[in-house]
């Protein structure tokens, strides 16, 4: 992390970054610019080091969701009607709707893998509500998260999935968006995420602690 910065420097990125931006992380630094632009680098870092460990943990949730959903409705689940009609309608109708979604990929992608690949992140996070339980969870949650806490029932291991992803998921969209992320409990969003991944498979997530960089900058935050 760099730790010496040129007065112009600081203003070059205050540029960039436009002041109010910029602002939040001055804010934090008490009005210190130089500590402002290590906050900023360090939240750079952390985000970086954090999407390291979403991708995982978005794979283990999707392909989770898809062993599931395809053991009751079949190879061709994005095809079938029946499945369609199961999804959640949130909001009263407005706004993103998982039907929706699913049947626009549906319709313009060839195969089932690519259609799994466009899905977005909210569409899984509502393949875990409680409707879904005694259809698909209740037969079929311990053989997509093998791993998960066998101290919860079926039905509370569903209703935390549901909750972790969206806390998940909320982060995710923050670090995509080039959002601050530093006030935050980030040792919970990173503990969350590892759990997500070893529901999946605890050898996975036992190797994504031997590559995560996430620990060391929550150790060194400036």
């Amino acid at each position: 992390m760099p730790n010496n910065f040129t007065a112009q420097q600081i203003l070059d990125l205050e540029a960039v970054l436009s002041p109010p931006r910029f602002g939040t992380y001055l804010r934090e630094a008490g009005g210190d610019r130089h500590k402002a632009m290590e906050l900023y680098c360090w939240n750079t870092d952390i985000s970086a080091a954090l999407y390291v460990m979403l991708q995982f943990c978005e794979l283990s949730i999707r392909n989770g969701a898809v062993e599931a959903v395809e053991a009751v409705f079949g190879p061709n689940w994005h095809l079938n009607r029946g499945f369609a009609h199961t999804l959640p309608v949130l909001r009263g109708g407005r706004g993103y709707q998982p039907k929706n979604d699913l049947q626009s990929c549906a319709a313009r992608l060839p195969t089932s893998g690519k259609v799994v690949a466009e899905l977005k992140f909210a569409f899984w996070q509502h393949l875990f509500v409680k409707g879904q339980q005694a259809r698909v969870w209740d037969t079929h949650f311990a053989n997509a998260f093998p791993d998960h806490d066998k101290a919860l029932t079926l039905a509370q291991a569903r209703a935390q999935m549901f909750d972790h992803i969206e806390k998940i998921r909320k982060l995710r969209n923050r670090i995509a968006h080039h959002e601050p992320i530093f006030a935050r409990n980030l040792t919970e969003d990173r503990d969350r995420i590892r759990q997500v991944i070893e529901w999946r498979r605890r050898g996975t997530a036992q190797w994504v602690d031997s590559i995560e960089q996430v620990t060391v900058l929550l150790a060194n935050r400036p």
